[in-house]
């Protein structure tokens, strides 16, 4: 690409750095990092609670902080998915 041309994409040229791009994602999909840090949450949950399971068998436990996580995840996606709706359809204005 020749200096004298306009980049097509001037917005994602001008972050250059990783976080300044991770903080522009997570703008624009509040949800996705609420699920990661839900996640996060859970699995640490779980592998504190594994040492005090008490008589419960190690694979229902993990079962169900397997389930656990991964409703937490699904949640925040779905509530995304509306928020992303809702800003699309119902908060823009009408021309």
């Amino acid at each position: 690409m020749s200096p004298s041309q306009e980049s097509v994409f001037p917005e994602y040229e001008a972050d250059t750095s990783q976080t300044s791009k991770l903080i522009r994602k997570f703008k624009e999909t509040p949800f996705v990092p609420i699920g990661m840090a839900g996640f996060a949450a859970v699995v640490g949950y779980g592998l504190y609670k594994l040492k005090h399971r008490g008589n419960m068998k190690m694979s229902l436990h993990l079962i169900h902080m397997r389930v656990a996580a991964q409703g937490f995840a699904v949640g925040a996606l779905t509530c995304g998915v509306l928020y992303s709706l809702f800003r699309d359809y119902v908060g823009k204005p009408k021309e």
